[in-house]
């Protein structure tokens, strides 16, 4: 292997930020390099200078050797620099082939050649080992396929750097494997793999060397095979973490919530269950299995055309999310930047945003009472910001998420909905929220939690619940809840419990 990217004292200063200090880094032709480091650290900023999207304040980026200035995302994609970003650039309403040939389109004369371009497109899924129609929208894919679809744009050009920047958060394990397959014929063709995860397991299991960021600085640069996942974690927050899912006693009291032969959409149908207070329940299934659907149509987001819901024993009707908050009921969503997030807004305005009416007098918002409660969660949460003013925007991915759980918090909810609620958070953060989910149901509150990664419902529920094709196929406590029997039940290989 030679030295095929070089970045070199690198430093990106941001008001009230230094998110880049004097980084050094070389990834070499045909490797797979993770990069690993807390939300924070400094790895988007270091995408983004790669990308073009941003200049770096000091040091230099070298090419083969060659010295890259004033890098733009045009030079960056002539020298074969492709960016996969952990969070979707698609455009909704252009079908798959438009947005995998935007900006590259293929032509015939002065018209689009739409049929080549499809015909490509196929090509490329099938690489993947997915079946996705080129023809249709994106919007009316899965987030999962979106996912597929962002990885796709990349492959259509010949790249000789692929950054990957949590590719994997919304696949299931089949799809994992298949973009593994595709990532090892990349690299057998020379390809240099840029891998960012905080899946610990996929880094052993697919990189060579692995770099660790911290606070925006260059810690270490290791072989795969000569370090450990403990290592790792100790050189990536400064600390070791000694149990990844934190323990705690059970203390389970009275049905919070109880739903009756539910039904939803043409899909999710006759599913009951109960939750009580003390516990985290797990939601568990493959994508599309329809846990977003069902915990969306009981908190009021999706309409349910059969059914009851039943609150603390009385039977409730949630239209709407503000009547679920005004019953006490959270949902912290899949999506935060979608759904959970405004992105233009402060941290303080987003962590005020469903207490609003609470923290105001008439029209006015009481503006020290505003600030206790901004101050007071910035500090539980451990929100790393300059400012409460700072815009939601600039946060890290696991900031932002942050500040989504802290928005719902605020409103003191009794029954709270997490969907993948450490998607996309490095391992320190993962272990955090770990810690707050804990504490809250040790002070009585009842969670249902929605993870695609089988180790967190196995490390954090006392009950799962496993869907398939839009019903409840299994309720298993903690003794059968096993990754084979969630699997076996999720696939749709056992009968209904």
């Amino acid at each position: 292997m030679s030295s095929l990217l070089e970045l070199n004292h690198i430093t990106k200063r941001y008001p009230g930020v230094v998110a880049l200090d004097d980084v050094s880094v070389s990834f070499e032709s045909g490797e797979v390099h993770a990069l690993l480091g807390e939300n924070g650290a400094g790895k988007s900023t270091l995408i983004k200078i790669l990308a073009g999207a941003i200049s770096p304040d000091e040091g230099a980026v070298y090419m083969d050797g060659e010295l890259l200035t004033n890098i733009t995302p045009a030079l960056s994609a002539q020298k074969g620099i492709g960016i996969i970003y952990q969070e979707f650039t698609l455009v909704p309403t252009l079908s798959v082939a438009e947005n995998m040939f935007l900006g590259k389109e293929y032509r015939n004369g002065v018209f689009l050649d739409k049929k080549a371009m499809i015909e490509k497109a196929r090509e490329v899924l099938k690489e993947l080992d997915v079946e996705i129609d080129p023809s249709v929208p994106v919007k009316q894919l899965s987030v999962a396929y979106q996912q597929i679809v962002e990885i796709s744009k990349t492959l259509v050009n010949d790249v000789r750097v692929l950054v990957m920047d949590e590719p994997t958060a919304p696949l299931t394990n089949a799809e994992v494997d298949s973009l593994f397959e595709l990532v090892k014929k990349l690299v057998a063709n020379g390809v240099t793999i840029i891998f960012i995860s905080h899946r610990m397991e996929e880094l052993f299991q697919i990189a060579n060397r692995v770099t660790i960021l911290r606070d925006g600085q260059f810690i270490k640069t290791l072989d795969m095979r000569e370090t450990t996942s403990g290592e790792l974690i100790a050189l990536m927050v400064g600390r070791s973490i000694d149990e990844q899912y934190p323990a705690r006693e059970s203390h389970i009291g009275e049905t919070v919530l109880e739903v009756r032969r539910l039904c939803a959409g043409n899909f999710i149908k006759d599913v009951s269950f109960s939750v009580r207070s003390g516990e985290i329940v797990g939601l568990s299934g493959l994508i599309g299995a329809g846990r977003t659907e069902l915990v969306r149509a009981i908190y009021g987001a999706d309409p349910i055309t059969d059914g009851e819901i039943w609150l603390n024993g009385k039977k409730v009707d949630l239209k709407s999310p503000a009547a679920s908050i005004a019953q006490g009921v959270a949902l912290l969503p899949e999506s935060r930047k979608e759904q959970g997030l405004v992105l233009k807004m402060s941290i303080a305005d987003n962590l005020i945003m469903s207490t609003a009416k609470k923290l105001s007098h008439w029209i006015f918002l009481k503006k020290a009472q505003c600030a206790k409660v901004v101050s007071d969660y910035i500090a539980m949460l451990r929100i790393k910001t300059p400012s409460p003013t700072q815009k939601v925007i600039n946060l890290s991915g696991g900031n932002q998420q942050k500040v989504v759980i802290g928005k719902f918090l605020a409103a003191a909810p009794a029954l709270i909905f997490f969907d993948e609620p450490t998607r996309g958070i490095d391992v320190g953060a993962k272990h955090e929220i770990y810690q707050l989910m804990n504490q809250l149901v040790a002070d009585g509150k009842a969670i249902i939690m929605i993870s695609s990664e089988l180790p967190e419902i196995l490390g954090m529920s006392d009950r799962v619940l496993v869907m398939h094709e839009g019903r409840l196929a299994a309720e298993l406590d903690k003794e059968e809840a096993t990754q084979e029997n969630i699997m076996r039940f999720a696939s749709g290989n056992a009968a209904v419990s």
